[in-house]
Formats: C-alpha cells, structure tokens, sequence
C-alpha cells in the first residue's frame, strides 16, 4: 500500500485513495442515526376518536364510546406497509385530544373506557405485535399537548407526561423513533403547558436510547419544514444549528429546516411528513382524493432521494381498516419502487478515479458500502468514470458519501455522459449526504463520469449505482 501511494504520488495524480483514514468532517451521525437513516421510509398512522367525530384536532370531550373500530386489523396495515414498500410504522399513541389507544394508568381518557373490546383493547399492543411479525420497526407519537388531562396546563402535568410515555418506552418492545410536535394549545382549565422537554428527552434516552427522536430541532431528526413531504430544493445538509431555537413557534424558518445549515454543529438530519390525503384522520368525503402511485413517487424522489427521510401518513377507516382506494395505491408504488431500482447497471462495472492521463481503480460499484474513495477537487480534471462495457439507456444516478465516519461534504456535482466521441453534461446538483438520487432525461451511452465540483473538504464518496427506471 505504501509503495502505491508512492506511486500515486510521483504521477502527481489529484487523488488519494485507501492510503490514509481520511480526516472527519464533523458531526458525524450517531448509530441510532445511521440506522434511521437505513430506515428511509415508513408509514404514519393516525388513528383516534377523530377517525369516528370526522375532525382534524378533537376537543378532548369527545366521549370515549365514539372509538369502536369495528374490525380493526393491524396485520392488514403492515402487509400494507410492506407492500409499500416502507420499513417501519409510527402511529398517533395519543393525539391533542388526550385520548390513549391503550390503557394508560394516568388517565381516563383510554380504550379502557371505551366499548371496544369491551374496555380489554390495546391498540398498540396490537400494532407492536403486528410489526414484529412481519419485520417492520415501530415507533410512537404521543403529543405533550392534551385537551382533556384536568392536570394539563400545571406543573404536575409534566409528571403525568413522563408517566404515559415511561409506559410506552417500556411495555411495547424496542422502538425506532420517537414524534414530537411542537403543539401547545389550551387545556379544559383554560391554560397553556409548559412542557420540560429537557426531561422528556432524558426519559427517552434512558429507556429508549436507540429511539431517534423527531421535533423541530431533534434532537435526533429535524422536521423539513412543510407538510408536502418536499425537499424543495436540490440542497439538503443533514446538519443544523439550533441555538435559540425552541419547537414550534420558536422554530427556525421553514427554508433552514428544509435544507439545512452548511455548517451546522449538529447532526440532525430531515424527515419529510405528508399524508396521503389531504386531512391527517380518515374522512369519507376524501375517499376519492388518494395519493396516485406517480405523484407517491414524485414525493419519494424529494424526499429520500435527497437524502430526507419519508414519513407517509395513512390513516386506518372506521373500520380499523387501511381503505381500499389508499391500499391499491400504495402497493401500486412500492412495486415501481421495486421495479425501479431492481436492476443496477453499474453494478460489478469497471470504476475509476483519475484526470484523464492517470486512473486508480475506485472499485465503489461494488455495491459495499463500507469500500470508499476520497480525491481532491481540480476542476475540469478530476472524475469518477464508470464503464458500462456497451451502451445502454439510462436515466438515473444514486450516489452516496460515507457519512458514518467522514460526514457530509459534497456542495456541487455534475453528471456527464460520453457520446459521439466527447462527453456531455446531463445533469447537475449541489448536496449528496447519506443519499443522492438524481434523475435526468433518458440517454444511451456507455460510460458515465461524475465531477465533484464543490465541497467543504476532499469527498469521500462509498457507492454509486446506475438505472434506467421506466416512467
């Protein structure tokens, strides 16, 4: 190794490869992190008393006899889910309304109280056990804000909190990520809480300490800022600042939470949230207003492939069933999910890094992540050249750096093809991360090159795949 980097060097190449363990640009993801980020998307259930009164937001006096799903069947939502395509779910533990879908010792406001099961139900027991048979991670809401707790809105209702949540993190397995929002309205006593999330987070830390915790400011994922599951742009650094910064009306801008700061000090990556129809519960009137698989797809490609993670809203009918019209749907995407990245041409492809004159074999075709190449940046001199041995139509690119141990660097990259002799740009774009996925007009070719064009320090990049995906 050492007398190749010799090598390396006397040819004056603009690249250093496997020499040396590139320098860190901090943050860096933590594994709960990492393992989030693998998650990628899942699918969000809300599912309460408003699926029955046809609200958005209950009053928490809604009496606890209006839940009675009357064939509630969590195994249809994760067959569902795996079809889809998503690896985990996250259901509404307990909405604004305060009411539990499972029975919580510190309230009356539960299943218990309900008719449903004759007051013996859990939906979350259900759902947990559900998960766990069909290899899907779990992962609960419970929002701070409760319209019903008569303790709401005073010092003990903190207690109360961390109580109900004390039983979530120990009574339902391990969970992948915790759901916070930032809502904070009015109790029944007419006051406003003021929430301790210091402690909150302590809480889930020690009882949940793999459990990546979603807020506005994380602190283990950030919200991205809208609720049209977008990266609006091509930029998204997984790092942020928050300083100053508190959830909700103390959040920052909605532009900083969607793309990120360049130089956060924070690894606090994004989560894109929509639901499939326009409300978040189940109304009827919105049964013909379902998601397409293409517009589910447009929604994925900004969203996961600029490197966010998906969290897909799918509220459960009256029934305590997912409804036909969501079902077909979303099966209908995870097959061209499927069938979109099932056949990688780079795989296996001859890859180099060099400047034209002088190649080294990058070998990151390989589809191992853990292989990796890092090279300096010489404008109009530095590419990463895969061979595809004969021309083929592609029309997709999925790049990613090695985040796990050197951060995010890229800032700008550009995508050429070679054709007629010379070579010709197809596609540009700013951020990579944990995640680039890049699609750009169809074209035939047999070689691809990458240029990185910006970064905060050498790129480090660990795969690159190849795709045509048919429309």
């Amino acid at each position: 190794m050492t007398r190749l980097f010799a090598l390396l060097c006397f040819l004056h190449l603009p690249i250093f490869l496997f020499s040396q363990m590139p320098e860190p640009q901090l943050p860096l993801p933590t594994p709960a992190q990492l393992a989030w980020h693998d998650t990628e998307f899942y699918l969000f259930f809300h599912f309460g008393p408003n699926t029955f009164t046809n609200l958005e937001w209950g009053h928490g006096t809604e009496p606890e006899d209006v839940f009675n799903p009357t064939d509630l069947d969590c195994d249809q939502w994760c067959r569902i889910a795996r079809q889809a395509g998503a690896r985990g779910v996250i259901i509404t533990a307990k909405h604004h309304d305060g009411f539990c879908l499972w029975p919580s010792k510190y309230s009356t406001h539960t299943v218990r109280e309900s008719k449903w099961r004759d007051g013996k139900g859990d939906v979350l027991r259900e759902l947990s056990d559900a998960c766990r048979r069909h290899g899907l991670k779990f992962g609960v809401y419970l929002s701070p804000w409760d319209r019903n707790h008569p303790e709401y809105g005073t010092p003990e209702y903190n207690d109360v909190y961390v109580n109900t949540l004390t039983e979530l993190l120990t009574n339902y397995g391990e969970l992948f990520e915790i759901w916070w929002d930032g809502a904070n309205g009015e109790g029944p006593n007419g006051k406003k809480q003021e929430y301790d999330f210091h402690r909150f987070e302590r809480v889930a830390a020690q009882l949940q300490p793999d459990a990546v915790i979603f807020s506005d400011i994380g602190p283990g994922c950030r919200w991205a800022g809208n609720e049209r599951g977008l990266i609006l742009t091509e930029t998204n650094w997984a790092t942020l600042d928050t300083a100053g910064f508190q959830r909700g009306l103390g959040a920052p801008p909605e532009d900083t939470l969607n793309q990120g700061n360049v130089n956060g000090q924070l690894w606090l990556p994004a989560e894109c949230d929509v639901s499939i129809r326009p409300g978040w519960f189940y109304h009827p009137e919105e049964d013909d207003k379902v998601k397409t698989p293409g517009q589910l797809w447009d929604i994925y490609l900004k969203s996961v492939g600029r490197g966010a993670n998906l969290i897909l809203n799918v509220p459960p009918d009256r029934r305590g069933r997912i409804h036909e019209r969501d079902s077909a749907s979303l099966v209908a995407f995870g097959q061209k999910l499927r069938d979109a990245f099932r056949h990688n041409l780079a795989e296996g492809r001859p890859c180099r890094l060099g400047n034209g004159r002088h190649w080294f074999d990058a070998g990151l075709t390989d589809v191992n992540q853990n292989t990796f190449a890092e090279f300096e940046i010489v404008p109009g001199e530095s590419f990463l050249e895969i061979d595809l041995k004969k021309k083929r139509k592609i029309n997709t690119l999925l790049l990613r750096e090695k985040i796990s141990t050197h951060g995010q660097r890229v800032e700008a990259f550009k995508v050429e093809v070679f054709e007629k002799g010379g070579w010709r740009e197809v596609a540009h774009s700013t951020t990579i991360g944990v995640r680039k996925i890049l699609v750009f007009p169809e074209v035939k070719t047999s070689k691809v090159r990458i240029a990185i064009l910006a970064a905060k320090a050498p790129p480090v990049i660990n795969d690159v795949r190849i795709y045509r995906i048919k429309s």
